[in-house]
């Protein structure tokens, strides 16, 4: 398996900026780029398999880029917890976008990662344009029970003696992504961990538990609030739209994607059976579905 780059981008913020970490796949000149933005708890290492694919399947005219958010990853911790949300990430991503030189621009996004791709592409004047846009087990209206399911463990301290105890108890609470091999979830497990700085010579989850602040400050009233606004933006979308579902999601629920079928950009949705919140882009039949849709004829 090649590795991908390391690359950084410098955002501002309201304390003086900070770094976000980006790992490019492909040739670095490519001027189709296609973004890969992960969810919540997540990074950017998330997308090696979608990401390799892309790469070999276009012949190596794709570049595939999966920033690690604010506060997770290789990235940077923010000063002001507060800037952990989606507005401030949309911000950081436009940095972003607007230094990639992409001749054309698509975007991935699983869960918060869709969503940060939904406040861009819904934006009327941007200096870019997002061609097509994958949203990946999310959509404006989100069930507040997930939200609530999500935030009994987000931020949590927890300490791990090593990287399999740690695939283990990842398991247990990612139990939605459905069914993966040892290997698979070894791979996912691994860039989700850093040493913990306790002296214990065990594992701690890569984010900064402060991301869980904004969030559970939620309230089903501003959550009612922010689904209104992405409405209006999923109608602004212009981009050809491709949603993904896993068939037995919390979040994600049907009706609400049924409806995104009928609005807005009137986007194309594909279910996965047997799979809940949310898929991992690692199983075969997932990983060809972005494929086809991204690199598929007339693209």
């Amino acid at each position: 398996m090649s590795e991908p780059t390391l690359n950084y981008v410098t955002c501002p913020d309201a304390t003086g900026g900070h770094r976000m970490a980006c790992w490019q796949w492909g040739r670095p000149d490519a001027g189709h780029v296609v973004v890969c933005v992960h969810g919540l708890s997540r990074q950017g290492r998330d997308f090696d398999t979608l990401a390799q694919a892309l790469c070999e399947r276009s012949g190596g005219s794709v570049r595939v880029v999966c920033p690690d958010v604010a506060g997770r990853g290789q990235s940077d911790w923010l000063r002001d917890p507060m800037g952990y949300q989606i507005p401030a990430y949309a911000a950081d991503m436009g940095v972003l976008l607007a230094q990639l030189q992409a001749t054309t621009l698509d975007w991935v996004g699983t869960s918060m990662g869709g969503l940060i791709g939904l406040v861009l592409a819904g934006q009327p004047h941007l200096p870019f344009k997002l061609r097509k846009l994958v949203l990946n087990d999310v959509g404006p209206t989100i069930s507040w029970q997930a939200i609530q399911r999500i935030g009994e463990y987000l931020g949590a301290p927890i300490r791990f003696t090593s990287i399999e105890q740690a695939a283990e108890a990842l398991r247990l609470i990612s139990a939605g992504f459905g069914p993966h091999t040892r290997e698979q979830w070894l791979a996912l497990t691994r860039p989700m961990l850093k040493p913990a700085t306790d002296g214990s010579g065990g594992f701690a989850l890569h984010y900064d538990p402060a991301i869980a602040i904004p969030f559970r400050r939620l309230t089903p009233e501003s959550s009612a609030q922010g689904e209104a606004v992405l409405w209006q933006l999923y109608d602004a979308v212009r981009a050809e739209t491709l949603l993904l579902r896993g068939a037995d999601s919390d979040l994600f629920a049907r009706e609400t994607a049924s409806a995104m079928t009928q609005r807005g950009p009137r986007a194309r949705l594909v279910e996965f059976a047997g799979i809940g919140h949310a898929p991992t882009l690692v199983a075969a039949d997932q990983v060809q579905t972005v494929c086809d849709f991204l690199l598929g004829a007339g693209s």
